[in-house]
């Protein structure tokens, strides 16, 4: 194994040299949050650029490359040609990708460049993150982090790129409500096997100061509080440090026909629109892995991910119990712009020496047939059509466990999600467009059971499609669903402006008329899962449920100034309506029962004005 380990770090350390003269390229990681990946989904929308493939992040000689084809466009078109202010956008986003031109310290990157001969070059820089949020709910609450970020870029020669990013924080506070408790299995699932008994976990409301399902943890692993001296802690509820580590190393033949990446970073596959894949979405949080895309011909990818995930310590800073690698294989078409298909299956999987997910052209669904039923492996199919300059439509599906009988769909083991969405551009302003999508996901959807594994002796182990304890799909949970109505645009030069509506209704995770299968901690009881009647979904009509109606409008604008440190600043604000609706007899009790609007102790009605600023030095 070591000497299959060194002959591959050889092959990568010696490619620019059998690889062919090219110019220097870096092929370092684009991070999802920036305004490119929107540019470049419009883009394809209007038909401006051929589509790339659905596995981001991209790199930045893919994003200069779309760049250059998008301004050479033609303008000559009855729908989707850049206005000149679109232009003006285009050069100024491409410049700020381009490398230095001369080696020294610069201050509009906020970093020092070194070049060298055969391509080779370096930026060692630093960033700050300074994150600030308060809500009314009634009463005045805050939350805030700010991060110390330092980095090293590197390109090795024309195709060999790596990056070391070091970061840490000396203040993160979180704040955070506990609602009540919750069952991993519901208490009237009588006859269980030995070993999945039952575990009882506290239930917290999402962070103050953020918006529902929109907080991110950009620490790894554990935090250290700072007035504390008792060791490390799952969560800042006071005011604490941490610290977090992406390293990432890349390797590209010419042309982007095949890439190989060893990363821990965040990812987003198969996404229709920014944010919104069912199999590995970009709330979910880094971990260490290897892909890799090969272009097959024209229009035609294969793509294939193998990681380890990691465990949440808020469960404890030792956890046995979750010992998982991740495995994903995808195959996509595009038609030009017209149509896209993909598909393909993801594995969660205790660790071994397991060939069958480490080979993208075996499928994980039928592979699991021929070795046991031990691992958690889904499917996921996506569709979209475009009429370029007018708008997509799209529809994606992804599918845990389902088995196919009578009245299947009602049945709590038919754990599946689902999305469909339409986008258009909006001509008045600059890189403008309107999004609607439903998506909706059913009780214990990426959920698994716990079990005994062959190679972990008597510990029940879990296979849930989490990560640090957030899920890899949706950031919806497990029964909810969800309205999203979003307006994007540039309106100038280094600007950024949404407006969103979502309508979020969520099955309650605590208290007397918590509904089964609504925590990405659910276990369906794995005896007798066609016969119980109470193991039935009636979605709203099954026990308690919150809705969220949440209005927002946010900002984001770079001050780059020549002669001054750039400065970009983010602002949000807006409000949340939650109320919750619940059923006069038990919950899950297998029938369905009309609901109404309660206002209780524990189901009450609220209003929160949430308010958040960020600020980024050198972004």
């Amino acid at each position: 194994m070591l000497r299959r380990f060194i002959c591959i770090i050889a092959v990568l350390a010696t490619a620019p040299f059998w690889t062919g003269p090219l110019f220097a390229q870096n092929h370092v990681s684009v991070p999802l949050d920036e305004a490119v990946y929107r540019i470049i989904e419009l883009a394809e929308t209007r038909g401006l650029c051929e589509p790339l493939p659905g596995v981001k992040p991209y790199s930045r000689a893919v994003v200069l490359k779309a760049i250059d084809v998008i301004l050479a466009a033609d303008g000559d078109r009855r729908f989707g040609a850049l206005t000149e202010a679109e232009r003006r956008i285009l050069a100024d986003t491409r410049t700020s990708f381009q490398n230095a031109e001369k080696s020294g310290w610069d201050i509009t990157r906020g970093a020092f460049h070194l070049s060298g001969n055969n391509g080779m070059t370096a930026d060692i820089g630093v960033r700050t993150d300074l994150l600030a949020g308060a809500g009314l709910y009634p009463e005045a609450k805050a939350v805030g982090e700010n991060w110390l970020i330092a980095y090293l870029r590197s390109d090795l020669g024309p195709q060999v790129s790596f990056a070391y990013t070091v970061a840490g924080s000396p203040f993160i506070i979180a704040g955070r409500d506990r609602l009540g408790r919750y069952h991993t299995y519901y208490d009237g699932y009588p006859g269980r096997p030995p070993n999945n008994e039952d575990q009882v976990i506290d239930i917290y409301d999402q962070p103050w100061g953020y918006f529902p399902f929109t907080f991110r943890k950009r620490w790894d692993s554990s935090v250290w509080n700072r007035f504390d001296n008792s060791g490390q802690f799952g969560w800042p509820e006071g005011a604490s440090i941490g610290f977090f580590i992406q390293p990432e190393m890349v390797w590209s033949t010419p042309m982007e026909r095949f890439r190989l990446r060893f990363a821990r970073t965040e990812r987003e596959w198969g996404a229709m629109t920014g944010g919104g894949s069912l199999i590995l979405n970009r709330t979910a949080l880094p971990f260490m892995a290897v892909d890799a895309t090969l272009k097959l011909f024209n229009g035609l990818y294969l793509s294939t991910l193998t990681g380890i995930l990691e465990y949440d310590a808020e469960r404890g800073l030792t956890d046995d119990s979750f010992q998982n690698a991740f495995s994903l294989t995808m195959l996509e078409f595009n038609y030009k712009n017209y149509f896209h298909i993909d598909a393909g299956s993801a594995s969660v999987w205790a660790k071994r020496f397991e060939l069958g997910y480490l080979f993208p052209d075996v499928a994980g669904l039928l592979y699991q047939s021929s070795i046991g039923d031990y691992d958690n492996v889904a499917a996921f199919l996506n569709l979209k059509g475009t009429a370029p300059g007018l708008g997509k439509l799209w529809f994606s599906f992804f599918l845990d466990e389902i088995n196919f009988e009578k009245d299947v769909l009602g049945m709590d083991r038919a754990m599946y999600a689902w999305q469909a969405g339409i986008t258009a551009p909006l001509p008045v302003l600059p890189f403008a467009q309107v999004k609607l999508s439903y998506t909706k996901i059913e009780p214990y959807c990426y959920t698994h059971t716990r079990d005994i594994m062959p190679w972990y002796g008597d510990t029940p182990m879990e296979r849930a499609y989490v990560s640090r304890g957030v899920g890899l799909g949706s950031y919806l949970p497990p029964n909810a669903d969800e309205i999203l109505l979003r307006v994007e645009a540039m309106p100038v030069k280094k600007t950024q402006a949404h407006m969103q509506y979502q309508m979020i209704r969520h099955g309650a995770d605590h208290g007397d008329h918590a509904v089964d299968g609504s925590s990405l901690r659910s276990e369906l009881d794995p005896v007798g899962r066609s016969d119980k009647p109470e193991l039935r979904k009636h979605f709203l009509k099954d026990g308690a449920y919150q809705w969220m109606h949440i209005f927002k409008i946010g900002v984001e604008h770079t001050f780059a100034p020549k002669a001054a440190i750039p400065v970009r600043l983010f602002a949000e604000a807006g409000v949340v309506l939650s109320y919750y609706t619940c059923i006069d007899g038990p919950a899950n009790s297998g029938s369905s029962s009309s609901y109404h609007v309660i206002d209780t102790a524990e189901y009450p009605k609220s209003t929160a004005f949430i308010a958040t600023i960020g600020i980024r030095i050198f972004p």
